[in-house]
């Protein structure tokens, strides 16, 4: 096993490396999120909508 006080030598080391994304392409993944909840979301309204439709049809027929 490696002396702790190395491992996070290492550790600081690797932390250097690490790229962070930039305020521009956070943003812009922040944007795609949000833009594809808003999609789903309204893609499963749709959904509802059409399958409630056809099912108070169905009833509405049995009746």
């Amino acid at each position: 096993m490696k002396n702790p006080l190395q491992f996070f030598q290492e550790v600081k080391q690797e932390a250097f490396k690490v790229t962070w994304p930039t305020q521009k392409e956070t943003l812009q993944g922040t944007l795609m999120v949000i833009a594809m909840a808003i999609v789903a979301s309204l893609f499963f309204l749709l959904l509802d909508q059409i399958l409630k439709f056809f099912l108070e049809l169905i009833l509405n027929l049995s009746i």
